[in-house]
């Protein structure tokens, strides 16, 4: 398998904690955002959408960062990365969604470029929007947290699920924009028991062959 990432991007590294809970081996392949290759013919050629990240398996080229973990998901069982009850799998995917569908999209690198270069926002501009966007999507998770963590290390019942594998990106992007987070203990005893798992220390921006 081959994964186009960019070490910094939370979609690339939910699906790089995502192959590490499953134990996959795959072989990074790294897009520079600052040399604009995710743009390029040749990876449009991979996926048209030019965003990060892609999966190649076998010659079939899967993206969107949820259809990807669904899918390694499906295809490979265990651990699960949804509950084994219906209501359980709707609570996860909504606490995912929240994340990948309402937070992120609205302050990922495309959007902040957008507000700094066509809207002539400056960096206490654009730090403004990326906090209150993250207070939003964070009070809610907090609350959601603290009612389905049976332990406080995640996000729904006793184990690792999509949700955490959604969060724990997030958090990493909003210290990296220090953004306040004391008003969500739960999420942060989250992230940090999170960080602690080999998968997601290994799949840690840090840690990517493309770090700066």
């Amino acid at each position: 398998m081959k994964l186009y990432t960019y070490y910094r991007s939370s979609a690339a590294f939910r699906v790089r904690i995502a192959l590490n809970l499953k134990g996959l081996k795959y072989d990074s392949v790294p897009k520079l955002f600052a040399k604009n290759e995710h743009r390029a013919a040749d990876y449009l050629s991979v996926n048209p959408q030019g965003l990060i990240p892609a999966l190649d398996i076998d010659g079939a080229v899967l993206s969107q960062s949820m259809a990807i973990m669904e899918y390694l998901d499906e295809k490979h069982p265990e651990p699960a990365f949804l509950p084994a009850d219906a209501i359980g799998r709707a609570r996860v995917r909504s606490m995912a969604l929240s994340i990948v569908a309402d937070l992120h999209p609205i302050n990922n690198l495309r959007v902040l470029n957008y507000l700094r270069r066509e809207l002539k926002q400056d960096d206490d501009g654009v730090n403004t929007w990326y906090r209150h966007w993250v207070t939003e999507g964070f009070r809610s998770l907090e609350q959601l947290a603290g009612t389905y963590s049976k332990s406080g290390r995640y996000c729904y019942g006793d184990s690792v699920s999509l949700a955490d594998i959604c969060l724990v990106p997030q958090v990493f992007n909003a210290k990296r924009f220090d953004c306040p987070l004391d008003d969500y203990p739960t999420v942060m005893r989250i992230y940090e028991a999170c960080e602690k798992l080999p998968a997601f220390a290994a799949a840690h921006p840090s840690k990517q062959p493309d770090a700066a």
